[in-house]
């Protein structure tokens, strides 16, 4: 039974440890950019966006299409980075435990 106790505590700290990484999600931002830096993303930490900056040089009313491209382009920089950031806080938060496939924190 002390182990079952013991399992239990550890739950228990895990749980507000995840609670903790949460709220400090609310906080963080990561950019993303394309195009050499000439579109720039920032998304907050749950993925939403937060920010574009467009270089005036890529403003052409013919090339919407490169513009476009660009920003869905440094919109997943950002999120790339975003997810190994995550990746990063949740190896340790679990000490490097793997969790069984499909399971995705703290979403």
């Amino acid at each position: 039974m002390k182990n079952l106790g013991q399992m239990m505590k550890q739950a228990q700290q895990m749980q507000a440890k995840m609670a903790e990484m949460q709220a400090q999600l609310e906080q963080v931002e990561m950019s993303g950019a394309a195009g050499g830096g000439l579109v720039k993303v920032t998304i907050g930490g749950k993925g939403e966006l937060k920010k574009i900056a467009i270089d005036k040089s890529l403003v052409d009313p013919n090339e919407v299409e490169v513009l476009e491209d660009l920003i869905v382009a440094a919109f997943n920089d950002a999120k790339g980075r975003l997810e190994t950031h995550l990746q990063e806080e949740m190896a340790k938060l679990t000490g490097g435990l793997k969790l069984p496939g499909g399971l995705k924190l703290p979403f």
